[in-house]
């Protein structure tokens, strides 16, 4: 063969290698980009089921893996033969040193132009880029079934010998994905993207389902019930000063729950009283349903819709009545503290001056420690929890002590727990 023709067709087949490069690279990242919600929004968009957008988005869902095998084989193939075909060109111009500015040129052509450049320009747009490359794509892994089956075979096996390193770093990815989601959020805050109270809700959205019964308690202290032989007139007086439309009713004391008397069916019991056929409010108590501490509060909103009620009794270890769930608590955890018009609204943090706030002791500990810009962790949940751990006995008004850079202070307490704390900075004191 004439060597002038033979110098054009190794030209052209490196061009054609380089340019099948560019192709892979591109669409290798964007497969990798590539935003579900965008695509499958696309899909529906779609008349039929042939379109691209449709095969992109069956191609990401259920053949992710042979996409990826496909263009690292394709894409390390063309790599080797371009280098292989740069080298005999060079060679063929050069002679001996060509086998060093084919290194050199070519190197730095397959960095810069088939792997830098087109996997920047795709990640711009990875949806657009994967639909124009979805059919050929698809060609290819058909043509390279026998290769991805003999790859999922050795990554099945490895899985199987490495099975709880896999779980344990899955487990991991999804701490990391919530807290780059919850990144995000504070990023789109900033920028004004969103508003303090959109932040907040979405952030806790995000958090929802790692929230436990133990975090959103009403403990038992705080728990109003009724013993199951009381009569219409302590019924009545304690529905109007606890406020509350339910009420749990007990044998003889609240560890022994026989269910929730609510305010509408105690009532149609007093109608039936003044028309002279007196049922017992016994009789209308509806069954109390139970769970646990250490339950996910997206669990116990599902009972509540399958049970159709409002309020689950929380058990400990021993079968004891630890406190109470409602569902005023889990959205309150969800969208933020709920009042009603006959609510008296108690701000659990409440700043009387720079450096001062009064706090209430049934607070969440984590809300606390946000406002103050501490990053911290402690195994209290509550405000309370945390002053009896630091002194170490039951709160008295005027008992203190000081963390970090701040003094609290308890004045407010009962016989049993701390009510209401003073936090002050310490700088602003000393000041």
């Amino acid at each position: 063969m004439d060597p002038s023709i033979q110098l054009l067709f190794s030209l052209l087949a490196l061009v054609i290698t380089l340019v099948l490069g560019i192709y892979f690279s591109a669409a290798e990242m964007a497969f990798s980009c590539l935003s579900r919600s965008r695509i499958k929004s696309l899909a529906e968009h779609e008349k039929g089921d042939h379109g691209r957008a449709t095969l992109v988005l069956n191609l990401y869902e259920n053949k992710f893996d042979d996409v990826l095998s496909t263009l690292l084989i394709c894409n390390n193939t063309v790599a080797i033969a371009s280098a292989t075909l740069s080298a005999a060109l060079f060679v063929q111009l050069l002679g001996e040193w060509g086998y060093l500015v084919s290194t050199v040129v070519i190197s730095a052509i397959i960095i810069v132009f088939t792997d830098i450049l087109p996997k920047s320009l795709s990640k711009e747009q990875p949806e657009k880029v994967a639909m124009s490359m979805a059919i050929f794509l698809n060609v290819l892994i058909r043509l390279l079934k026998p290769v991805n089956w003999a790859v999922r075979k050795i990554k099945n096996k490895f899985n199987a010998t490495f099975s709880s390193e896999i779980i344990e770093d899955h487990l991991h990815e999804q701490e990391l994905l919530e807290q780059e989601l919850i990144f995000m959020v504070e990023e789109a805050e900033k920028e004004g993207a969103f508003d303090e109270d959109d932040s907040e809700l979405i952030t806790n959205a995000i958090e929802f389902n790692d929230i436990v019964v133990e975090d959103i308690i009403t403990p038992r202290v705080d728990v109003v019930g009724i013993p199951h032989d009381a009569t219409y007139h302590d019924v009545m007086a304690l529905f109007l000063e606890s406020e509350y439309s339910r009420l749990l009713v007990y044998e003889e004391t609240l560890d022994q729950i026989k269910g929730v008397l609510h305010l509408r069916d105690f009532l149609k019991c007093i109608n039936g009283a003044t028309e002279g056929s007196p049922p017992h409010f016994s009789e209308v108590i509806l069954p109390a349903i139970f769970t646990v501490t250490s339950a996910h509060i997206s669990d116990v909103l599902k009972l509540f819709q399958a049970k159709q009620t409002h309020l689950a009794v929380v058990t400990d270890e021993f079968g004891g009545t630890e406190g109470i769930v409602t569902m005023d608590d889990i959205l309150g955890r969800l969208v933020g503290e709920i009042w009603d018009e006959h609510d008296e609204v108690v701000h659990d943090i409440l700043e009387l001056g720079e450096g001062t706030y009064r706090v209430q002791c049934s607070a969440y500990l984590d809300d606390l420690f946000d406002f103050l810009d501490l990053n911290l962790e402690l195994e209290s949940s509550t405000v309370g929890g945390w002053i009896i751990d630091e002194i170490r006995s039951v709160p008295k008004v005027g008992d203190s002590f000081e963390f970090e850079n701040f003094k609290i202070t308890v004045v407010k307490a009962d016989e049993r727990r701390a009510v209401e704390c003073l936090v002050e900075s310490i700088q602003q004191t000393r000041e």
